[in-house]
């Protein structure tokens, strides 16, 4: 009779993996999220000879970069190609900070629930992002869990393994590296610490040192290993990047994706502040809500933006929910009922995020206007090089990787162009000349002239839709702007051929 219920619970507890597991799928199928297969690409063009911050110019700061020539040179040397290097990547960070959640919860005093729901919510949390896996917020999430449940041990005052601690800290380091707004995240957790230890024992304490030191370390290497980032780089976020489809300040909180993420924290702040709710919940809550401060000060309300918050109150509220039924159950009962709850939890969750884009966009891909544009793409100059005249991130990105082909623009997309033509000037040509553009609109006017005429690529990729305010009758055309360089307009009569497709047309190359 005994072995019954124990077989009912192995069942119970599996089941409860498996939207973890639904979730895996949704990660592994195409497509792969835009910004992910963007810097992939940069990458690949890095790691292939290119330089970064001269050939390659983006705004984000290089550890994304070192970190994505890994699986780019893993592409490069073994049977896999670039996407499939990544996502092995990835995977093995979800794997490496869910083992590492599971070590530090091993000898804490939880509850039968609590032990139960955590074991299927913490591998959900580290994949339900789905599409946006990858994506630098999910990358710093996913570490940002087992540093608050190492901050919990820290305020409790338990005994943790020294190589695990520092194993936790230096992945958290470089998480919240990742981004200068990641830093919300540490500096309200260390402050919870702070806090609850008391100031002598959070400054003998060598793990936020350790982190500091980290971040130290990698800001003073930027100016040495590339210093066109700050001379360069950032002046042009600060004059052309930072407003381009932001939202005002407040507007964002309550955008659509946004809104309801901080709706859900600020609806469990309450129950993880008061007495008695554990230095796990709190811990939680501080991360979720560093995850808020990042998101808002970016003033984007992108679906990205908005994982770390996500994993966060998924976290925190099954383990309010499933430590309040630890105290209110009987023990027996309690025992009995955790598997079944655990999976309940798990299922709620997955039903709340399947409510978004995945697994839709996973579906219907090869549908979609970017299956359309994978498949022209492979077709046409699969392996092949392509100048992308184009806003756009997606679709061009992961088009542009599941083809393997290489842009030549040496920005990921047109952003430059977008920001410097905002609006129609009265009076104004439809086209600056050039003595009177700004130095960076000079820069991709010249580069993508000189560029194209020393190595014509296979084919040029053109938007239908060029991202910049139509004046009056007259379309901004990305050809016609270009054209009027000496060098862009003779090596353009080589190219005839045009496959039409509905967003973008596709010029080939007639040698």
């Amino acid at each position: 009779m005994l072995a019954r219920p124990d077989l009912r619970s192995r069942i119970l507890r599996g089941l409860a993996l498996a939207p973890a597991v639904a979730f895996l799928l949704m990660v592994l199928a195409p497509p792969l999220n835009h910004d992910v297969a963007a810097i992939l690409n940069f990458a690949e063009r890095w790691t292939g000879g290119e330089r970064l911050y001269r050939d390659l110019i983006d705004v984000n700061p290089p550890l994304i970069f070192v970190l994505t020539a890994i699986p780019a040179l893993v592409g490069a040397w073994t049977p896999l190609d670039g996407v499939q290097a990544l996502l092995l990547c990835v995977l093995a960070c979800c794997v490496l900070a869910w083992r590492m959640t599971v070590q530090l919860r091993r000898d804490r005093a939880e509850g039968p629930i609590e032990r139960a729901t955590l074991d299927a919510l913490v591998p959900l949390a580290c994949v339900m992002a789905a599409y946006d896996v990858g994506q630098r917020e999910q990358l710093m999430a996913l570490f940002a869990i087992p540093y608050a449940f190492l901050a919990a041990r820290r305020i409790e005052a338990l005994p943790t393994r020294r190589s695990l601690a520092w194993g936790v800290t230096i992945c958290a380091a470089f998480g919240f590296a990742l981004k200068p707004h990641f830093l919300a995240v540490p500096a309200l957790v260390e402050a919870l610490v702070l806090l609850r230890r008391g100031l002598r024992a959070a400054l003998r304490d060598p793990l936020p040192w350790g982190m500091a030191a980290v971040w130290l370390a990698y800001l003073a290497s930027i100016p040495l290993l590339f210093p066109a980032y700050f001379s360069f780089v950032v002046p042009l976020v600060l004059g052309f990047y930072l407003d381009t489809g932001g939202l005002g300040f407040f507007d964002v909180l309550l955008s659509e994706k946004l809104g309801a993420a901080v709706a859900l924290l600020l609806l469990l702040a309450p129950f993880a502040l008061r007495r008695g709710a554990g230095a796990p919940a709190q811990a939680l809550l501080a991360f979720g809500l560093g995850g808020l401060l990042s998101a808002w000060v970016q003033h984007k309300g992108w679906s990205y933006h908005v994982v770390p918050i996500a994993m966060a109150s998924v976290l925190l509220a099954g383990h309010l929910a499933a430590s309040w039924l630890d105290r209110a159950l009987p023990p027996a009962r309690a025992v009995a009922a955790a598997p079944g709850l655990a999976l309940a939890a798990a299922m709620a969750v997955a039903m709340l995020q399947i409510r978004g884009e995945s697994p839709w966009r996973q579906i219907w891909y090869d549908r979609t206007a970017g299956g359309e544009l994978t498949a022209a793409l492979r077709r046409e100059v699969g392996g092949e090089r392509l100048l992308v005249l184009s806003p756009d991130i997606y679709p061009v990105y992961p088009a542009l990787n599941y083809a393997r082909a290489r842009s030549t623009l040496r920005f990921m997309n047109l952003w430059v162009l977008v920001g410097a033509y905002p609006d129609c000037p009265e009076g104004a040509p439809r086209y600056r000349d050039t003595w009177e553009m700004s130095r960076p609109e000079f820069l991709v006017y010249r580069t993508v002239a000189e560029d194209f005429a020393r190595a014509p690529p296979a084919g040029v990729l053109v938007a239908k839709n060029p991202g910049i305010p139509r004046c009056g009758a007259e379309e901004f055309d990305p050809i016609a702007y270009f054209s009027r360089h000496p060098a862009f307009e003779a090596t353009w009569r080589r190219y005839t051929r045009v496959v039409h497709m509905d967003t973008y047309l596709l010029y080939l190359r007639e040698d």
